[in-house]
């Protein structure tokens, strides 16, 4: 990296980068990004298993050898132990992602939500608030805060044209169909509270469909990867009449480093220095769409039951990302197609698909 290089020229003055969440799929990409631009980066993570455990520390073991990154195993609704390391580091700057995730998950386990996602939440901004010289706390938000919010065309490809038109962070945002979309609208008002009270600087990212390598094995497109090589029938919700505003990781990690770069409310009232922004793909995709590049990309055709909405899902997403892009260029480059295909790629290597295949026809 350039020595004059402005980024690098931030982490030598304002410190290291805590990255909450850091074994999770998007932690995990910010984090590497971060060091690959000559910062120091503290990552934290409860490492739970809500998923698969051995994804998280395969993750965990790409940072290995990285003289920048140090991390941390704790909860991150321990609110001493945060405030401790955040003290103790000299930590400015957050990036907080660490969240107990899925829609259907809050359903079955609501306390989880409770403790990850409000308590976390609340953990780190007084962590943020105490600490000396802070700068800027990017969060987590989510896109389900925007509750049902039908698009244009049944099986949802006319979003594709435009359709009822992206989902604006000023429009309403007050009627969740979950109990995780409501944790993270609660999340958006406590940070508001201490941007008024304390004129905390902090962005909220809605996330829109995050997908690509290291992903989760609890998204739709994780699970009939996996489903589709072993042979499986795949399970399609909605009866395949839904539509999401699917985003490529390394998109994901332009905006979120766009935003931590951009502090809000700078020079400005107490109340501006707390923003919410969207950032998605801008341009929707219906499940069945979704279903057929994936069934390219993995080199198979699925078997397909169609199922009913679930409870908690909503029928499409669709981001209005013009704000973050005037804020700090934000443009994704990665459609579909070539996404799912870097993900099948990465799969087949990391659950070595071919070799199982093989035994198993023996």
């Amino acid at each position: 990296m350039n020595p004059t290089d402005p980024a690098l020229a931030a982490a030598n003055v304002t410190g290291p980068v805590l990255v909450t969440g850091v074994a999770g799929f998007i932690g995990h990409a910010v984090a590497h990004r971060l060091l690959d631009r000559g910062e120091q980066v503290i990552g934290l993570d409860v490492v739970n298993d809500y998923y698969d455990p051995a994804l998280k520390h395969a993750r965990l073991a790409t940072f290995e050898g990285l003289p920048e990154f140090e991390f941390h195993r704790l909860d991150v609704a321990d609110a001493a132990a945060v405030a401790a390391l955040v003290r103790s580091r000299g930590v400015r700057r957050v990036v907080h992602l660490a969240a107990q995730a899925g829609v259907r998950y809050s359903i079955e386990n609501p306390f989880a939500y409770e403790r990850s996602n409000l308590a976390g939440h609340l953990a780190v901004l007084e962590a943020c608030r105490h600490a000396e010289g802070f700068e800027h706390l990017v969060y987590a938000s989510s896109s389900s805060v925007y509750g049902e919010r039908p698009l244009a065309g049944p099986d949802g490809r006319a979003c594709q044209e435009g359709g009822a038109g992206g989902f604006s962070e000023d429009d309403p945002a007050t009627e969740p169909v979950s109990l995780y979309a409501a944790t993270k609208r609660s999340c958006e008002l406590m940070s508001q509270s201490y941007a008024s009270l304390y004129g905390l600087p902090q962005t909220g990212l809605r996330f829109f469909t995050v997908y690509g390598p290291w992903g989760r094995p609890d998204m739709a497109y994780f699970g009939f990867t996996r489903k589709i090589f072993a042979g499986e029938p795949i399970e399609v919700y909605g009866e395949g009449r839904m539509a999401r505003d699917f985003t490529y990781i390394d998109d994901i990690v332009d905006g979120v480093l766009g935003a931590l770069d951009n502090v809000p409310g700078a020079g400005g009232a107490k109340a501006r220095a707390h923003r919410v922004l969207n950032i998605g793909d801008s341009r929707p995709v219906g499940l069945m769409d979704m279903i057929e590049a994936l069934e390219t990309a993995l080199g198979r055709k699925a078997q397909k039951i169609m199922r009913p909405m679930q409870p908690g899902d909503v029928t499409a997403t669709y981001a209005d990302v013009s704000k973050l892009q005037a804020i700090c260029g934000y443009h994704p480059r990665v459609m579909l197609e070539e996404g799912l295909q870097r993900f099948a790629d990465w799969y087949r290597q990391f659950y070595d698909v071919e070799s199982l295949q093989s035994q198993e026809a023996e």
